[in-house]
């Protein structure tokens, strides 16, 4: 059976299946879910809960003994299964599809993964799980109704919020659902129940959005340039030296010149970044920055980061912080094109 998200309350007050499925890539949303699950089956006598984390290694066959353990005082069990990966393999298809046909007594089964794919919806092993319980899809809140959340969660914590503060916080958390829930804690901490204006929450708002130097250049990189300026700015008005944030970036766009000259000469990408010892989880962003631009441009780049160094020691005419706006814009794929903007002779590439 498939439900949606904002129908599970009242399924749960119905009672329970011997089987969940909740799957979604919105980290909030999936484990509210997971949690009303679990405290319904507290509620209703499972008293212990055994948590299984099928990894690559994750031997299958853990799945089967739960089944077969019988507890000394025939207690009611929760076997909590992560699926990281999504997908099961064929021993874990097997192994799911043995539990649905003889779905053990006193068990529950509450398997989490990430948003399914069209061939995971169409499998034996997810059509076995849909047949023996219930399937929660979560898919995250587009733009337009994030506000109308915030002020249902709001109004839940017993918040009244004036009108434009639900989507001043929406803009503040940057659709961050997480990043929002924990605003809104704060507030009712703050203020107690009861009326929310824009300046109570201008005043206790902290940004989640981390205005750090190296969350402009990952969001540079991935080519996120509303992103970007909007962390400039909050790093100008955190009074962030210029320095540093010029620091951040002319590093990054030293890196980009060198393994896209790499590049351009044959080498893989792959190994190039391996050889730059560039770490394993920030490969793809920086894949990213080398298709947008070319040598040419980085190396334009290095020239600007020198423009911007000689305006902050006041050697050069000009605001660095528009020059360090340019350069963030650039590199994320937003700035002026080459023959716009020129660069004086003296600091020509």
């Amino acid at each position: 059976m498939r439900l949606r998200a904002d129908q599970l309350e009242a399924h749960l007050k119905k009672g329970l299946a011997p089987v969940y499925v909740v799957s979604g890539d919105e980290p909030l949303q999936l484990g509210e879910a997971a949690d009303a699950i679990r405290a319904a089956a507290r509620a209703a006598g499972y008293t212990t809960r055994e948590i299984l984390e099928a990894d690559g290694r994750f031997d299958w066959n853990r799945l089967g003994q739960q089944a077969d353990e019988l507890s000394l005082f025939a207690e009611k069990k929760i076997v909590d299964l992560r699926l990281p990966g999504g997908k099961p393999g064929r021993e874990g298809s097997a192994a799911l599809v043995a539990w649905c046909s003889d779905l053990p007594a006193d068990n529950l089964l509450l398997l989490t993964l990430p948003k399914l794919d069209r061939s995971q919806t169409a499998s034996k092993w997810m059509k076995a799980l849909d047949q023996a319980g219930v399937v929660i899809q979560i898919w995250p809140l587009d733009a337009a109704r994030l506000p109308r959340w915030v002020e249902q969660r709001m109004r839940a914590a017993g918040l009244v919020p004036e009108p434009g503060v639900a989507k001043m916080l929406t803009e503040q958390t940057e659709g961050n659902l997480l990043a929002a829930r924990q605003e809104i804690d704060k507030l009712r901490l703050l203020h107690g129940e009861g009326p929310i204006t824009q300046e109570q929450l201008s005043r206790a708002i902290s940004d989640s959005a981390r205005f750090d130097v190296f969350g402009l250049v990952d969001a540079a990189l991935a080519g996120k340039a509303r992103r970007s300026l909007r962390i400039l700015s909050g790093l100008r008005g955190e009074g962030v030296a210029q320095p540093v944030v010029l620091w951040a970036l002319a590093r990054e766009i030293r890196l980009l010149a060198g393994l896209s000259a790499r590049v351009g000469n044959g080498v893989p990408p792959a190994r190039a970044m391996a050889e730059a010892r560039v770490w394993k989880n920030r490969q793809p962003l920086v894949a990213q920055g080398l298709k947008r631009l070319d040598l040419p441009h980085w190396q334009e780049l290095l020239a600007r980061c020198q423009q911007a160094d000689a305006m902050i020691k006041g050697a050069a005419a000009g605001d660095p912080w528009l020059q360090l706006e340019q350069i963030v814009l650039t590199m994320a794929g937003a700035g002026p094109a080459r023959r716009f903007w020129p660069l004086p002779d003296s600091c020509a590439v």
